[in-house]
């Protein structure tokens, strides 16, 4: 029998994830012992396990180096890439905003000579360009992006907000809200054709967890 492939973003993303297939059966010991293994399995389940920075999962999901993926929205919407998005897993929640000082409002609402910092650029082309009609200058940043107003590189950021408690310590507030963020299961177009009899029944099981039916 063919085995089933995860990939797992590293963090509190993997081990949320397992603490929710566990509940549907599906466990892997190998997991939580102390190891420098890149590959987990269960080979009574006949599933493979491994581990990816975030950023990485969509790509190995794309490739069909795994069948299934677990990754927030954040990452899916900048990464673009052709999967099948079958569930919302309702953990990880937060949020995409627009931030910035409160002077900046009006700014942000009519002109087209703003400068956004943001680790998202696609995100934020998608958001100021296609939704707002705007056109602005995306400055790409790594790091805390909420020093960009701060030092005036920026007029606003496009970043993920989850208590805002980040951005009032250093004088910033949400201005926009751009959409909601949260862990989802995504597929691999391939094996959610060739092996569609597991991957639905995991589904399934997981939307009973969750409360939540498939994403459509």
């Amino acid at each position: 029998m063919e085995y089933l492939t995860f990939a797992l973003a590293k963090g509190r993303l993997a081990d949320k994830t397992m603490e929710l297939l566990e509940k549907i059966g599906i466990t892997c010991d190998e997991m939580k012992e102390k190891s420098r293994k890149l590959i987990f399995t269960n080979e009574k389940l006949k599933l493979k396990f491994f581990l990816a920075k975030a950023t990485d999962v969509p790509t190995y999901v794309e490739y069909g180096a795994a069948d299934i993926g677990i990754i927030g929205k954040d990452t899916l919407l900048e990464e673009k890439k052709n999967l099948c998005e079958v569930l919302d897993l309702e953990f990880g929640k937060c949020r995409f905003a627009v931030a910035g000082k409160e002077e900046i409002r009006e700014k942000l609402e009519k002109s087209n000579d703003l400068r956004v910092a943001t680790k998202y650029p696609n995100i934020a082309k998608e958001y100021f360009y296609h939704k707002k009609h705007q056109t602005v200058e995306i400055i790409k940043l790594n790091g805390s992006v909420e020093l960009g107003p701060i030092v005036g590189l920026a007029d606003v950021i496009v970043d993920i907000v989850e208590t805002g408690s980040t951005l009032k310590e250093n004088g910033l507030k949400v201005l926009e809200e751009i959409c909601p963020v949260s862990a989802r299961m995504v597929v691999n177009p391939v094996s959610m054709k060739l092996q569609s009899e597991k991957i639905i029944e995991i589904i399934k099981g997981l939307s009973k967890v969750t409360e939540k039916n498939t994403v459509k």
